[in-house]
């Protein structure tokens, strides 16, 4: 059976292709509105609005649908989702720099026409990198399209540390959720 992405991201798709899985890609285009209340709901609620807007566009194949929020380190309630442009990248990477956050990710797997919807967090350390660092991921653009303005598996990889849970999860995809799809 087909799997249909209906996210944009380039890392999910290497995620779900890397399984041999036959993918299409097809994002759906929804306004991320944040909804008041912890980042778990939040994401998990843009995760809903995802499945709702793909309705049933795609009847004969299985459609994924995800998104990923950062509870900043501050204050666990706020959401930090993609940076709208390389100031906000700065901002939020000064704000991860040398801390603990949590990664959450959710998504909604349709199979057969029902939807099946999963939540997943893990925890990641950024060191303490140098300024010279800093500018360097900002120069790189590495932050483009990514949650919290960095990608784990890309160029913050030599500065982050995953402290509990899974990789997957980080990087956009619930682990259950690919270990759910390795075996189909």
């Amino acid at each position: 059976m087909d799997l249909v992405l209906a996210s944009g991201s380039a890392r999910r798709k290497q995620m779900v292709e890397a399984l041999g899985l036959r993918t299409r890609v097809a994002p759906v285009d929804v306004k991320e509105t944040r909804i008041t209340g912890t980042v778990d709901a939040q994401v998990l609620h843009i995760a809903k609005e995802k499945a709702q807007a793909v309705g049933d566009a795609h009847p004969s194949c299985m459609v994924l649908v995800a998104d990923t929020m950062l509870a900043d380190p501050d204050d666990p309630t706020l959401a930090l989702g993609q940076p709208i442009d390389a100031q906000a990248a700065l901002a939020m990477l000064l704000r991860l720099r040398g801390r603990r956050h949590r990664v959450w990710s959710a998504s909604g797997l349709r199979v057969a026409g029902t939807w099946t919807f999963d939540l997943d967090s893990a925890v990641v350390e950024l060191s303490a990198f140098s300024d010279d660092v800093l500018g360097e991921l900002i120069n790189s653009e590495s932050w483009h399209g990514k949650a919290g303005a960095y990608d784990l598996a890309g160029a913050m990889a030599p500065h982050a540390n995953l402290v509990e849970g899974e990789e997957a999860t980080v990087l956009g995809i619930p682990a259950r959720v690919i270990e759910a799809l390795s075996v189909l």
